[in-house]
C-alpha cells in the first residue's frame, strides 16, 4: 500500500545494544528515532501539534506561526507546515549549526537567529514579543499538551508492544519534556513498576537538547511525579558517548543521544536484571560542522 509521508512518523526500530552494554543480565535497547522523516523523535510531536491544532481551528493557513527552537523541533515543524502550506519563523541561537539552519531553510521556512549569550531562553523570548506584538501564533512546544500527547499515543505504545511489555525502565534526555511525559503517562498505566529515568546535564555542561531549566523556563508541561529519577550527565561524557555510538553500536547520532546512553550505561550497571530502552533521538549528520565527531 502507498504511504505519505505521515505514516512513515513513528514505528521506529527498537535494536538491542552489541557492545557498550556489559552488563549480561540486563538488557539494552536503543529506540531509533533518526528513522523519522524530518530525523528526530520531535518529528511525532511536530506533526501532533500541527494536526491537532489545524483540526481544533486553533490554527488555519492564514496564520503566521512562529516556534524558538533548539533545533530538531524547528526542522520537524518546518517539514510539516510545509507539507500542509503553512508558513512558519523559527527562532534559535546564532551558534547553532549550520546544517539545522539549512534543513529548515530547505522545507521552506524563515529562520531567525537570536545571540548566542541569550541562549534558547532568549530566543523564547523573541518569539513571545512577536506573539504580542505582531500577531503571530505560537505552538510552543513547552506548554502545548499536543507534544506530550504524540508520545502517549505513539512512542509510549510502540515500546510496550515492541518489548512485548517486558521494559522495566525507561531512559530518556529531557529538553521540552514532551517524550519523557507522554512514554511516561503510556507505560505507568500499562505497569506501575516501569522506572522512568530522565537525563539532565551537570551544572557546568552544555549539551545540545537537554536541559536544566531555570524555574522561570520550566516547561509547563512537565510534572516532576512522572519522573522517578534523574541522572546528570557532563558535556565531555555526551561527546565521548556519541563518538562511541558511532564507532562501537554503528549508531550515529548526536550529543543528547550520548548522554541519554551514558545515564542508560550508569543505570545497566546497577541493576540485578532488566530491560532498559533509551532514546536515540536523532542523527548525528546535522552535526558535522561541530567539532563532535573531530
Amino acid at each position: 500500500m502507498p504511504k505519505n509521508i505521515f505514516d512513515t512518523i513513528g514505528n521506529t526500530p527498537l535494536i538491542v545494544s552489541q557492545a557498550l552494554n556489559t552488563n549480561p543480565n540486563v538488557k539494552l535497547l536503543f529506540k531509533m528515532e533518526g528513522h523519522n522523516p524530518g530525523g528526530s523523535v520531535k518529528d511525532r510531536a511536530a506533526f501532533n501539534m500541527i494536526r491537532s491544532g489545524l483540526e481544533r481551528g486553533t490554527i488555519s493557513k492564514d496564520s503566521k506561526l512562529i516556534e524558538a527552537t533548539s533545533g530538531n523541533t524547528g526542522i520537524a515543524l518546518a517539514m510539516i507546515a510545509g507539507i500542509y502550506g503553512l508558513g512558519i519563523e523559527l527562532v534559535m541561537p546564532e551558534n547553532s549549526t549550520k546544517e539545522r539552519v539549512q534543513t529548515m531553510r530547505a522545507y521552506g521556512a524563515k529562520v531567525t537567529l537570536t545571540p548566542t549569550e541569550v541562549g534558547i531562553e532568549g530566543a523564547r523570548d523573541y518569539a513571545e514579543a512577536k506573539v504580542k506584538e505582531e500577531g503571530f501564533f505560537m505552538l510552543d512546544q513547552f506548554a502545548n499538551e499536543d507534544n506530550w500527547k504524540a508520545h502517549y499515543k505513539t512512542t509510549g505504545p510502540e515500546i510496550w508492544r515492541d518489548t512485548h511489555g517486558e521494559i522495566t525502565h525507561f531512559v530518556s534526555s529531557m529538553g521540552t519534556t514532551g517524550t519523557i511525559m507522554g512514554t511516561s503517562s503510556f507505560l505507568k498505566e500499562q505497569n506501575q513498576a516501569v522506572r522512568i529515568v530522565g537525563v539532565q546535564p551537570t551544572d557546568d555542561s552544555s549539551i545540545p537538547g537537554i536541559r536544566k531549566w531555570p524555574e522561570a523556563y520550566l516547561p509547563r508541561i512537565f510534572d516532576a511525579k512522572k519522573v522517578d529519577q534523574i541522572i546528570e550527565v557532563s558535556t565531555g561524557e555526551a561527546q565521548e558517548m556519541a563518538r562511541r555510538l558511532a564507532k562501537e553500536e554503528g549508531i550515529f547520532a548526536g550529543m543528547s543521544s550520548g548522554g541519554a546512553t551514558v545515564a542508560a550505561l550508569k543505570l545497566a550497571e546497577t541493576l540485578e536484571k532488566g530491560t532498559i530502552v533509551s532514546i536515540i533521538c536523532d542523527r548525528g549528520d546535522r552535526y558535522l560542522s561541530s567539532d563532535l565527531f573531530e
